[in-house]
């Protein structure tokens, strides 16, 4: 069922009543409406559609899943396309929620897909400010817009968290090649989405920052202001996050080859120091005389040269850290 909200004069008069009762309470010039729509069938968007006269191309894009955010000024309305996002921190993926609106000088339509996006925390916003309520639909928009942008910055910063524990995996003792390079390609492939939900909103609140939309009146214009100031922030955050994120593969593929250089380096400097004992005992091992043939002067000899050659050997890689 489709949920709705009648404002009179600044106060919430009433609640969940039927949608073709829209135009009978606009009407009123002091009256302000909302309506959302919620996996609705086509003949309740079409009734909207009808009760507020709204643009067909408007509602195309409604019924059309996964539109890009924007904001589209026609005659009579604004339809703005936008996303919440939340990121599950166990996957590293990243959630997004598309919310459709349309805006009139007396309405605001809410159009989801589905429930991903809650639109409790949208009416909870509002009625944390009932003062506000007088202002209209510009202060409808911003509670709704204010709950978007907040899901937007709320994802960057658990991104943020993600990538400092990312952080502290790359340069522990114990190597995480394969976990860092898993976590590394979900938290990009996250912020690649983020970066298409959350950039193009930067124009969506700057344009209705605009006068000549007559959306936002000089008592509303700090508070969607300070929205806009969250969306740069968002934004930068973001583009930052990445560069982060390429720069950690680039720093994780360092370290291999590092580690990889450091036990090739031990490993040739073992193999130096046993090539020694082998050349002496291949040395001694000829059937042919030499000075010490056939005696026990010649083992101990031998022992001795062994044990000189390898511990000499052992000393000068360990002063130069090969070992």
């Amino acid at each position: 069922m489709a949920r709705t909200r009648l404002y009179r004069g600044g106060v919430l008069e009433a609640e969940d009543f039927p949608l073709e009762d829209l135009s009978e309470h606009l009407t009123d010039p002091s009256c302000v409406v909302w309506a959302d729509l919620c996996h609705a069938p086509q003949n309740e968007l079409d009734l909207v559609a009808a009760e507020l006269d709204l643009h067909g191309l408007a509602v195309e894009d409604a019924v059309t899943a996964r539109q890009r955010p924007k904001l589209d000024r026609y005659a009579s309305h604004l339809f703005i396309a936008a996303y919440g996002v939340e990121l599950d921190r166990t996957t590293g993926r990243l959630d997004v929620a598309e919310i459709l609106t349309f805006v009139t000088s007396q309405a605001l339509v809410t159009v989801r897909p589905d429930d991903a996006f809650d639109i409790g925390a949208v009416v909870a916003r509002w009625d944390a400010s009932p003062d506000l309520a007088k202002h209209g639909v510009g202060f409808l928009l911003h509670g709704l817009l204010d709950v978007v942008v907040d899901s937007h910055f709320d994802a960057v910063q658990s991104l943020d968290d993600e990538i400092e524990d990312l952080e502290d995996l790359l340069f522990d003792d114990r190597p995480h090649s394969a976990e860092v390079q898993r976590r590394s390609f979900e938290l990009r492939k996250s912020l690649v989405l983020a970066r298409r939900v959350v950039v193009p909103m930067r124009e969506v609140v700057n344009a209705l920052l605009r006068r000549d939309l007559q959306v936002v009146d000089d008592a509303m214009a700090p508070y969607y202001q300070d929205v806009y100031d969250h969306v740069l922030r968002a934004t930068e955050w973001t583009e930052s996050l990445r560069d982060l994120v390429a720069t950690i593969l680039e720093t994780n593929l360092t370290i291999q080859g590092n580690r990889l250089n450091g036990i090739m380096k031990k490993v040739t400097s073992w193999a130096a120091v046993i090539a020694v004992p082998t050349a002496v005992t291949g040395f001694y091992g000829q059937n042919v005389p030499y000075p010490g043939f056939s005696q026990s002067a010649g083992f101990w000899t031998s022992v001795v040269v062994i044990v000189t050659a390898s511990g000499g050997l052992y000393a000068l890689f360990k002063r130069r850290d090969w070992l």
